[in-house]
Order: structure tokens, then sequence, then C-alpha cells
């Protein structure tokens, strides 16, 4: 799974850096680490709530994988509000909000950045995301092997389903 036009292909994952997260029934968590999830794929869907494209087109590709894959322990998925603008929109409600709007039984994270990172998502700066919608996948050695906007989700199915747990 590549992406020819993409430089974020084969580097190691950073840790995340997002501080509040809902777990897949809605409740506020600890936040969640990379490294909760050693030896795992992880598919992480970085969005924003106003975002037209993460509705038309990413979260219907993310809700397809999720449902193609369900009871599958080797695979990850996590969803992750990357804010970048628009606030006062992308709020951590909103999140609660997309979850059930999608039926998405996943881990959400909210993560608007701060004055360190001049209000911007921390996942956007460490994983180098274009923007909203945009998919990451990290392998079970927790390096990068995906990035983009554009997701063929019934061929990232067909891969996802060859994945074995590691470790």
């Amino acid at each position: 799974m590549n992406s020819k036009t993409d430089e974020n292909i084969l580097y190691k994952a950073p840790e995340f850096e997002v501080n509040q997260w809902i777990d897949a029934s809605g409740n506020s968590i600890e936040p969640i680490r990379l490294s909760d999830f050693k030896g795992k794929f992880k598919v992480v869907y970085c969005f924003q709530s106003w975002c037209s494209g993460c509705h038309s087109q990413g979260f219907p590709s993310l809700k397809k994988m999720i449902d193609a894959l369900k009871g599958t322990k080797e695979v990850v998925f996590l969803a992750v509000q990357t804010v970048f603008e628009g606030h006062h929109e992308n709020t951590f409600d909103k999140i609660i909000e997309t979850q059930k709007q999608y039926d998405l039984e996943i881990p959400f994270g909210h993560d608007p950045g701060d004055e360190n990172t001049g209000n911007r998502s921390r996942i956007m700066m460490s994983y180098r995301t274009g923007g909203t919608p945009w998919f990451i996948f990290i392998d079970q050695h927790d390096t990068i092997v995906f990035g983009n906007f554009h997701l063929n989700a019934d061929k990232a199915i067909e891969v996802l389903k060859t994945i074995q747990q590691i470790g």
C-alpha cells in the first residue's frame, strides 16, 4: 500500500501527543498512546467536523473498512479531529456527535494543538499530514506505510485482511 506522491512513506511513527480522547462508547478516557498498540497495524483517520470531504469521502471509507474488518484483532482503528482552523466549530463535543452520527465504535481523539504549535494539531505537524480528510497507516513495527487524502477503501480492505499481528 503506497502513495507515489506522498513523502510521508516509510518513516517511524512519532508517539501520539493527543490529550483528549473518548472510548468506543463516547466516554472520556486517558490519553491513548501509539505504544498501546504494539505489534498491531494502526489505521488513523484525521478529520475536522466541518470538513465536507471528511463526511462525503473519509467517514464512509472509514466505516466501510471498520465494518469489513469487524472482529479482527490485528488492525486497530482510531479517529482524530486534527484541528488547524475553525477552532470554534471543531470542538471536543463534535467528536462525540460525529462518533454517534456514523455509529463508529472506535476511539476518537481531539487534537487542537496549543500555543506551542500555533494552535495547530500536533498529529498534523508530527505526521506531516496535508489537511483533512487524511488516512495514516502505521504497520506493526510503527512505521508509517501510507499517508494521503485519497484512499481506495476496497483495496485497503484487501490489504488489511492480510495483516498478521506480531510480537
